[in-house]
């Protein structure tokens, strides 16, 4: 379907046979799944029409007036973002249709179970093993840090070694792990803002079934590209109106409280201004972009903007803000569903933000995928790129 005028009647199908003032919210959404208007990208049966990326906007935008309920993004964003793609390039038929509509009405929230306290930045060094049994099933050991949502989530995308024989990115594999099962353990992690939205996850001869693997086996290592391209997209360049995200607050504070300007603070909020919307308009150019094709390094690029922009845009709110801005509202242990950066005061705001740089990939790393990948530049030296894993040094 690539016709704007039938995803019109489609969408005026759906307000008419399950009205938003009247259905409830987590039947209007399966409803919306169904008739194929959840990701209007997607193949059919699967929440989609196989119709044109863009053609999403179209009925979000007549959904969103008629008042209908929306799946909460934010709290599903790494099932959405990350893992659903995944699953939509690799997963089998039967994986694709138990996982997705859930996913995507916010029944089952996703966690990622990629980084690990051994490998650091590297991820390909991952430890946590998994060794199949004589049955098929695999048997998983080993643990996993900075996992946003594993308090909440149902399901986790895993990456973990099968096989220590072959170089580093040759013998990983990729699975789907149930949060639900014994052997998980999920500890939460608390952070320099008082809270515990990341989590670090034990797991203890966790049980899998071959029939919740994603690729073949050895071949995690493609797998997890798919998924971590998408993360970055999904981190650097989400939908913002001008003055949206962390230079909002600052802009505010900025026209209300007069007596806080300086010559120097008005030059770098001028200059952090005119760079937060270039950033936002180069994200609607990735979105464009990605229209027609997968996510590429070019999301890198985005999420390292935003990495920098928000810890230099955080720093010039707390010193425009003088001793106010030394202030904290709440240091209260909490287990959150999501981070809001403008909910909360310039403190927060502050510290917060220097995460920026270390989740969703380093900005060390993704320098370097910049850098290979976009600019083409030599790739450096890589000693360890054909040793067996289990021979590197740790």
């Amino acid at each position: 379907m690539t016709d704007p005028t039938q995803l019109h009647r489609r969408t005026q199908e759906l307000l008419a046979s399950h009205p938003p003032a009247t259905t409830g919210r987590l039947d209007f959404l399966r409803a919306r799944f169904d008739a194929g208007l959840a990701w209007v990208h997607y193949p059919e049966g699967l929440g989609g029409l196989g119709a044109p990326r863009s053609l999403q906007a179209v009925v979000d935008a007549e959904l969103e007036a008629a008042g209908a309920p929306d799946n909460d993004p934010r709290r599903i964003g790494i099932g959405l973002g990350m893992a659903a793609p995944t699953l939509l390039g690799f997963g089998t038929d039967e994986q694709k249709r138990r996982f997705l509509r859930p996913l995507w009405t916010g029944e089952e929230v996703w966690c990622q179970l990629f980084s690990e306290p051994g490998a650091g930045s590297d991820l390909a060094a991952l430890g946590t093993r998994a060794v199949r049994e004589s049955g098929g099933s695999w048997v998983v050991n080993g643990q996993k840090v900075w996992t946003s949502s594993a308090h909440l989530a149902r399901w986790a995308i895993l990456i973990a070694r099968t096989d220590p024989d072959v170089p580093k990115h040759q013998g990983i594999t990729y699975f789907i792990c149930d949060m639900t099962d014994p052997g998980v353990e999920v500890r939460p992690l608390r952070q320099i803002t008082g809270e515990a939205e990341f989590n670090e996850v034990f797991l203890t001869d966790v049980r899998i079934p071959d029939a919740r693997r994603l690729g073949e086996v050895g071949d995690g290592w493609r797998v997890a590209q798919t998924t971590l391209m998408n993360e970055r997209v999904s981190i650097g360049g989400m939908r913002l109106p001008r003055e949206g995200g962390m230079i909002g607050p600052v802009a505010r504070t900025w026209r209300e409280r007069p007596e806080l300007r300086t010559h120097e603070l008005h030059q770098r909020l001028l200059t952090l201004w005119v760079e937060a919307e270039v950033a936002r308009l180069t994200g609607e150019r990735l979105r464009q972009h990605l229209v027609v094709g997968q996510p590429g390094p070019e999301g890198s690029g985005m999420k390292l903007t935003f990495a920098r922009l928000n810890q230099e845009i955080s720093s010039l709110e707390v010193e425009l803000l003088g001793e106010e801005g030394l202030s904290y509202d709440d240091w209260t242990m909490r287990r959150p569903e999501l981070v809001d950066f403008t909910g909360r005061d310039a403190g927060y705001r502050y510290l917060r933000s220097k995460g920026n740089s270390i989740e969703g990939g380093t900005s060390e790393v993704l320098l370097n995928i910049v850098a290979e990948r976009v600019l083409g530049l030599p790739a450096e030296p890589r000693t360890d790129k054909d040793v067996a894993w289990k021979d590197l040094a740790r």
